[in-house]
């Protein structure tokens, strides 16, 4: 194996594991913002913990976070909960940082 090759070969890896990280940082993301979110609902427990599933589960409807914030806003707005699209933004970016440092420690 040239020494090219060796060079690609770690590149691809190093790849393959920086996915794998972000979709992990994002998925974690997405069940701490549906908790965030239950909280907000009047949520706690057991109906918590499966609404930041449906959370979870509502990231896969789409590339890119539009699917989650959709899914978030009309929730919202069915109970009746004033919580701004930038408001869920912020949160989105903020817990993004602590799910990405989570993974990043193994957590």
């Amino acid at each position: 194996m040239s020494e090219f090759d060796k060079r690609q070969e770690g590149f691809e890896k190093k790849y393959a594991l920086d996915e794998e990280q972000k979709f992990k940082a994002e998925a974690r993301r997405n069940r701490l913002l549906g908790l965030w979110a239950a909280e907000k609902l009047g949520m706690s427990g057991d109906s918590a913990t499966a609404y930041a599933k449906e959370v979870v589960a509502a990231d896969f409807e789409e590339a890119g976070d539009a699917d989650v914030l959709r899914k978030l806003t009309a929730d919202f707005a069915a109970k009746n909960v004033a919580v701004t699209e930038q408001a869920i933004r912020a949160k989105m970016s903020e817990l993004l940082a602590v799910a990405a440092a989570e993974v990043k420690a193994g957590k």
